[in-house]
This record gives structure tokens, sequence and C-alpha cells, in this order.
């Protein structure tokens, strides 16, 4: 049997098309108010409003006579006539809500449309709309890429199982997305896998759903926590523009490196540390410290040679003495001898700025 379903896929426009996607919104935009002020007009004179296919006609006529109406042809005409049957669905729908032969909550009048202030989107319903690999294809717009394959749809309107009746574009903050509204051929089996059989689904607060057959078999299906993850990226790109607006420069640790289980003091590193100890304690050096100080310290390190560290190859893998920039791993650079590590060296550590060789030589 044939069903309507949508397929939505992101765009990939390059810096042409996307202003010409803008142009093609604010079109859309400007032809809603345009036939919402011809309604208002007529409804306060005659007591009624124009319906979408004569207000098709009215621009027909005002697009050829106001010169102020010159750049219309610039976009897709079917911009302007979706725009005039939403419009004239809208109408429909607030005069069946008024008298109540509408289900749901009360709509309101149509308002007027204001850049910024209303979601930026456009429609077709003819003309070439067709998607192959990562592109699609839009009357008036070209082909655009995509960034996920569109080879699941593509596949079906090859094969004839499928036929697409309008595409709608959109804008979500600053990513653009086409949605496809498509009939598809689906078939559907005659009889059903467990005949008789019965499920009861709740929709919980913990759970994003319960489920219990008759059977007995109970399923649990957990909720996605979208706010906690988007919450989390929210708070990465608020520090990252916020810290550029002070002249200053964020330096992001990998979510491996050892802040915590390194010493601040020493730089020794500890195989495990458990969640449950709040302290650090260093068995080198001796350092007692707060576990979330310690941490702290580490990053500081990290973030003193933050642009050093990404030349260097990891230098700020491994951090060094507190205040001191971590061991290079730069071509020249003796490996393994570091602060820590020049106690091992026989004879003293090799280089003169070492607090432990000066020591040597003073003790001598």
């Amino acid at each position: 049997m044939w069903v309507t379903q949508a397929y939505r896929f992101a765009l990939n426009p390059t810096p042409a098309q996307r202003r010409a996607l803008a142009s093609h919104a604010g079109a859309a935009r400007f032809a809603w108010n345009w036939a919402l002020a011809a309604c208002i007009t007529r409804h306060q004179t005659e007591g009624k409003w124009w319906s979408g296919t004569e207000l098709h006609r009215l621009w027909n006529q005002a697009k050829k006579t106001d010169p102020a109406l010159g750049w219309w042809a610039e976009n897709s005409k079917c911009v302007y006539q979706e725009a005039f049957r939403d419009l004239d669905r809208a109408l429909r729908e607030f005069v069946r809500s008024r008298n109540g032969r509408r289900k749901g909550r009360r709509l309101g009048f149509p308002r007027f449309k204001r850049r910024g202030r209303c979601r930026d989107s456009f429609r077709f319903s003819t003309g070439a709309m067709r998607c192959a690999g990562r592109t699609v294809t839009l009357p008036r717009l070209g082909t655009i890429g995509t960034h996920e394959s569109t080879r699941k749809l593509a596949r079906r309107l090859e094969g004839g199982t499928a036929r697409v009746l309008s595409a709608t574009v959109s804008r979500t903050a600053h990513r653009w997305h086409v949605s496809f509204t498509v009939q598809v051929d689906r078939a559907v089996p005659t009889r059903h896998a467990r005949p008789g059989s019965a499920v009861g689904v709740d929709l919980g607060v913990r759970t994003l759903l319960t489920g219990v057959d008759d059977r007995g078999a109970v399923i649990e299906v957990a909720g996605p926590k979208a706010l906690r993850a988007g919450l989390r990226k929210l708070a990465r790109r608020m520090l990252d523009y916020k810290t550029g607006w002070n002249a200053g420069k964020l330096v992001v640790a990998d979510r491996w490196f050892p802040s915590s289980k390194t010493c601040s003091g020493c730089g020794r590193r500890k195989p495990s540390l458990s969640l449950s100890e709040r302290l650090y304690r260093c068995e080198g050096c001796g350092l007692v410290v707060g576990r979330d100080v310690n941490a702290a310290r580490n990053l500081l390190v990290l973030a003193a040679s933050g642009a050093e560290s990404r030349n260097a190859c990891g230098g700020g893998v491994s951090p060094g003495l507190a205040g001191r920039p971590p061991v290079k791993q730069e071509p020249g650079a003796t490996p393994g001898v570091g602060d820590r590590d020049c106690r091992r060296v026989s004879g003293g550590c090799p280089s003169s700025e070492c607090p432990h060789s000066l020591t040597q030589r003073v003790t001598a």
C-alpha cells in the first residue's frame, strides 16, 4: 500500500547557495505578508477573505504592474504559490477553531512574519526534486550537497517505489535542512506475526517507555537524555567563544588526560585513582592536596604550554613540575630526561639549569 512519509536531510550549501536559500525564504515571508494585508483589507470592506487561488491571480497582476515587485523573478514562482496556500489554510483553520469545529487548542488570527522572529522556510511542490549520493536537486537552486547520504531515498525513487510530493526547506540556527514529503509503496503483510497478541505501553518519566506483552515479558527503553547532552555541549561552546571575547585562548584537554592521577608536584602518575579518594597523596614527593586542586594545577600547566604542546607533538601529555613547562619531544630534545628523571642519571643532570645538578655541584 502507498503511505506518505518524510525524509529529512541536512544541507551543506556553498556561500552562493546560502544566499539563494535566504532569498527564497525572504520571498516566502514577503508573499505571506503581502497576501495577509490583502485579506485584511478585503475583510474590512467586504467581510470575507481571498482564497489561495484568488491571491495567486492578484499576485500575477501586481507583479507585472508594480515596479517595486520587479525582484520577484529572482526566486521560484512556487515559493509564492505555497505561501498563498499556507495562508489560505491558516485562515480556514482559524474560522473552524473559532466556530468550535476544530479539535485542540483555539487558534489565533494569522500574524505578519518578521525576519529574525519567525522560522525561515519555503516549499516546492513542482519542478525537479530528486536526490543522489550526497546531493539533492531543487528547482531554481540546483544541486546542493548534503551532510549525510541520500541513498536510501534515491534507491526508492530509481526503483519506482517512491514519488516526491513536495520539498520543504527550513533553517534551524545556522543549519539548512530539506524535508521531502514522499509517497512510498510499502509491502504490508497480510497476517500479523503474532495474531491476537497485545502490548501495554506506558510512557514514563525516568524511562522513555515500559511495555508488557500478553506473555508477561517486560521491555524498558531508556530516555535519550538529550537535554543533559545539549547543556554539556552548550557549556563547552559558550566557554570557547567567550574566552575569545577577552583575547584569551581555550586549550581543551584530551578526554584521557590524567589530570587527577598525576602529581602536580613531581609529575608521578598513579596507575589508578578511585572516585572516593578526594585527597591526592603522592608516594614519591609526599604531596597531599585536594584531588580537584591537583587536577586544576596540572590543567594550568597544560594551558600555559598549550601552543608549545601542539608544536611539540604531545609535550602536554605528561606535565612536569608545577609552574614549569612539560618535557619537549621536538627533534633534538633529549628524550626521557626531565625534572622527575634527572636523579636517575649517573653523575648528575646534564642540564645546567636543573636544580638537582646545581645542588650536586654545590655539595661537591
